[in-house]
């Protein structure tokens, strides 16, 4: 099972979250592009620290919304998106390639995540843009959305992704943010569910109902103020269940080990 985190969302003078803590212990690292967070230095010293840490780099691109953190939908036209998120890839891998390393894969952020799972328009868009900038890339996202399945038939890798520390409704998609609950701060019981998710396939919606979820990949959001006891709880906890840690090489290749 992959361990990621956002990170490198930072802006200037502002700094969000410990970066070089979470590297110890992630194994894939978001980093901001510039659009909903992050900056030319921000995103060198991201990529230079994630470099070192052994840790692969995936863009979190975003829409262009700094004030709102990039949590706000944007009703931007589709050639204009991709435009977007190519600008963004662009500015990510100059940073990758002076730390002597690559972008490896592509996470949307945000509201555009969200909107991603049902809005056809947009979801293309995005798979345009990495189809264009790099067909070898992959591209990281929730079970079911829509713009992984474009990306499939473009011929993209797709991995799949849950939340360490996001609810879950009994559809399957996160709880918003605005909604009581959105966000699980107690690292124990995070890490309880992740396992769970890691050996079982599911986790327990608000409602109580269990959701299914097969996923490469488990986010911890780096911007959580215990971001960093969250992941090395929920690390050690798969570790102790007998789940390797490492990073995506191909879907859903994690296995159980014997204990």
């Amino acid at each position: 099972m992959d361990l990621n985190a956002d990170l490198g969302e930072g802006f200037g003078h502002w700094t969000l979250g410990d970066d070089r803590a979470l590297l110890k212990v992630v194994t894939s690292a978001n980093i901001a592009c510039g659009h909903h967070a992050g900056d030319p230095d921000t995103m060198r010293e991201a990529c230079a620290h994630a470099a070192n840490a052994g840790v692969a780099i995936g863009a979190h691109v975003g829409y262009r919304d700094l004030p709102g953190f990039g949590r706000r939908f944007i009703d931007v036209a589709p050639d204009t998106l991709t435009n977007e998120v190519l600008a963004q890839l662009g500015a990510l891998s100059v940073f990758a390639r002076a730390a002597g390393t690559r972008i490896s894969y592509v996470k949307p952020h945000g509201a555009l995540y969200n909107t991603l799972v049902r809005h056809e328009a947009q979801a293309d868009a995005v798979v345009d843009a990495v189809r264009l900038f790099d067909p070898s890339l992959a591209v990281l996202g929730p079970p079911g959305a829509v713009w992984l399945k474009r990306a499939s038939v473009a011929g993209l890798r797709v991995w799949h992704e849950a939340f360490a520390d996001r609810a879950y409704t009994s559809a399957g998609t996160l709880v918003p943010r605005t909604e009581p609950g959105a966000v699980l701060r107690d690292p124990a019981e995070i890490a309880a569910r992740c396992v769970q998710l890691a050996t079982e396939g599911w986790v327990r919606s608000v409602s109580g109902r269990p959701v299914r979820i097969a996923a490469d990949s488990i986010c911890v959001h780096g911007d959580t103020p215990n971001a960093v006891e969250i992941a090395r709880t929920v690390r050690t906890a798969l570790e102790s269940a007998g789940v390797a840690v490492g990073r995506v090489e191909s879907p859903l290749r994690h296995t159980r080990q014997a204990v």
